[in-house]
């Protein structure tokens, strides 16, 4: 299983909620030049906002500028969350070494937690959308949006232990690689 690509914001939401309950503002760290970051900030944004918590989007435009911007999120925020975005996947070592030190958590795929999911699973769930369209039972503009059928929650364990945090009940442990 990998970070989930797919899962459902409202649970990502939840999951700052689980781990961070006193915490008060949450950064949104994420690429401005991906359409798909922006979209899962802007809806993540409105689940953690119902959940009480002061959210600040913080968006960099490339890697030029992102050291930067992890600073002032991590400078002005409890928790910061990042959505799957590239550029963020691409450069975990930036956002990692500017707010573990700064005693920020990092919810999402390089971070104290995710929701991963099962690529395989998925697979099939494609599979079956796919035969659906090929069948004429449906059309690809009436198909609802599907997500992977279930998610596991994990944890890395060493940025646990180097910011002190007690891992909620039904947590997985993020196998090394």
């Amino acid at each position: 299983s990998g970070t989930s690509d797919l899962a459902p914001l409202d649970q990502q939401a939840a999951m700052v909620k689980e781990w961070f309950p006193d915490a008060k503002t949450v950064g949104l760290l994420y690429c401005s030049a991906e359409p798909n970051s922006q979209y899962q900030v802007d809806t993540v944004q409105g689940f953690l906002e119902e959940l009480g918590y002061t959210c600040t989007q913080y968006p960099f435009s490339d890697t030029n500028d992102m050291a930067s911007v992890t600073q002032s999120a991590a400078d002005a925020s409890d928790v910061v969350y990042v959505p799957t975005d590239n550029t963020v996947a691409n450069n975990t070592g930036i956002v990692d070494n500017i707010c573990r030190p700064a005693g920020v958590p990092v919810i999402g795929g390089c971070g104290v937690a995710t929701l991963s999911i099962s690529y395989y699973d998925l697979g099939v769930a494609t599979g079956k959308m796919a035969a659906k369209i090929l069948t004429g039972e449906t059309s690809v503009s009436e198909m609802p949006i599907e997500y992977a059928p279930q998610f596991t929650k994990k944890y890395n364990e060493a940025i646990c232990t180097d910011l002190g945090l007690t891992v909620p009940d039904g947590y997985e442990a993020i196998a090394a690689e």
